[in-house]
């Protein structure tokens, strides 16, 4: 059989935002919404998945699951990428910190959407890859580092939104002393076995409000 061209894989990240949207109807009742934002599909239809996962993999990178990248990692399915950005509300002057850069899949994404992207990744191999990836596809609003993500990025604080690909216990506190009064941070919380979608807003007066959504499940936030 040929290889897929870039009109076959066009066709497929069609169809995977679609399910995207039916994912989301169905999740309306727990989500408080039944569609995500124009700004986010639009983003998700035009980032190829398939340059973000190995080789041995890329015939499924438009099915809604996450996919083995290596290390014991994984990258999340659409529908959680998709989800997480959406609640993020990354806007185009805004600065994001991302946690777990991995591949950089949810990188670019992000860098479709907000005005500049400080990612933080503990693996040197997947930091290194992800350059190479994000430079390759023009997004030149991006810069990775190697490091312990629970410490942030404190040179290029505060930021306006900040999103955790990996699981905590609880929101770093270093994470919540970086982010911006009026600004969000999304992440993963809980134990390994499950953890809980969360959303935190600091207000103007530094005060944080915790909202908690749909079960997911997320690899461990190392430290060092």
């Amino acid at each position: 059989m040929k290889p897929m061209n870039e009109e076959h894989l066009a066709v497929l990240r069609r169809h995977m935002v679609e399910m995207i949207a039916i994912h989301t109807d169905l999740a309306s009742e727990e989500l408080g919404k039944a569609a995500l934002d124009e700004r986010v599909m639009a983003a998700m239809r035009r980032v190829p998945r398939h340059l973000f996962v190995p080789a041995s993999v890329a015939p499924y990178a438009y099915q809604d699951m996450p996919l083995p990248i290596g290390f014991d990692k994984t990258v999340s399915q659409p529908f959680i990428v998709a989800l997480m950005t959406d609640l993020l509300a990354p806007q185009p002057h805004e600065a994001v910190l991302e946690i777990g850069t991995g591949l950089g899949y949810q990188t670019a994404i992000l860098a479709e959407l907000a005005g500049h992207v400080w990612s933080v990744e503990i693996i040197e191999e997947f930091a290194s890859h992800a350059e190479t990836l994000l430079q390759g596809l023009g997004l030149s609003n991006v810069s990775i580092r190697v490091g312990d993500g629970s410490r942030g990025w404190p040179e290029h604080a505060p930021f306006d939104k900040i999103l955790v690909t990996v699981a905590a216990g609880r929101a770093p506190p270093a994470l919540l002393d970086q982010l911006k009064p009026g600004g969000r941070l999304v992440l993963p919380v809980g134990p390994e076995e499950v953890q809980l979608l969360t959303v935190i807003d600091k207000n103007s007066a530094g005060q944080l409000k915790t909202r908690k959504l749909i079960p997911v499940r997320f690899s461990r936030l190392e430290t060092v």
